[in-house]
């Protein structure tokens, strides 16, 4: 898909939340962790950290282990697989900062489960200095509950740090009205209210997720991390993807 050209602005953000899905830690329809994606992420948020935004990043963990499809199988209790999927997290994140610290971007890893060895442990105020400090906040193991997607973390995190925006980091440039591989006529929605992505179970984020950004009123930003500099792009305001609200 071509790069955004849209010259219209919206008011930028002062701090982001940005959710990366682990398979943007590998290559299409790979597994684990490729470091070339691994430079681009590193890359493409330091490129956003010049837009003056502090930035927090939520980091899934399917390109390692997906704990609801692991469950599915029966072999292995929900709960467990939920936790081992939250580890997978933790790997991505331990990987994403020593990426960053390589390229000179001061980060700090976050988890909501004890893992000191690595991360320091989830503290809201602690979380908030770091990035009052300019550093990039990198927070993993979702939750730390078992049944909880790491979108619903975002939406959690967002809410906990003040963020003002949530930018939801997909393979595709916004929020469509069907699956834009199999549906030719499908189109995409510049803006969705969350009553209408509700209503309309479009899929873009689990139902916990978009009440809880209703609720708060955070909006969510869906837009495609494939393009460079589209972080940067979004955080300095320009009108790429879909933006959900609840404006109606």
């Amino acid at each position: 898909m071509p790069e955004s050209t849209s010259t219209t602005k919206r008011t930028p953000p002062k701090r982001v939340l940005l959710k990366l899905s682990g398979e943007s830690f590998c290559a299409l329809g790979g597994f684990g962790i490729d470091t070339k994606e691994l430079g681009i992420i590193a890359n493409e948020v330091q490129d956003a950290l010049k837009a003056g935004a502090q930035i927090a990043v939520v980091v899934g963990g399917g390109n390692i282990i997906r704990g609801a499809e692991l469950a599915k199988s029966g072999d292995i209790q929900q709960a467990t697989a939920d936790y081992m999927g939250m580890l997978g997290t933790v790997m991505n994140a331990a990987a994403l900062k020593e990426k960053l610290d390589s390229i000179g971007v001061d980060s700090r890893v976050l988890s909501a489960l004890d893992i000191r060895a690595i991360a320091e442990p989830f503290i809201r105020n602690r979380a908030i200095r770091h990035l009052n400090k300019g550093r990039v906040v990198i927070l993993a193991a979702g939750t730390g509950n078992p049944f909880f997607t790491t979108d619903t973390c975002a939406a959690l995190r967002a809410t906990e740090l003040d963020c003002d925006v949530l930018l939801k980091a997909t393979k595709v440039d916004g929020v469509y009205s069907a699956d834009p591989n199999k549906d030719p006529n499908a189109t995409r929605y510049a803006n969705l209210t969350f009553t209408e992505a509700i209503e309309k179970q479009l899929g873009v984020m689990d139902m916990t997720a978009l009440t809880m950004c209703q609720e708060r009123n955070i909006p969510v930003i869906v837009f495609d991390f494939k393009n460079r500099g589209n972080i940067r792009r979004v955080i300095e305001g320009e009108e790429i993807g879909t933006l959900m609200s609840g404006a109606e």
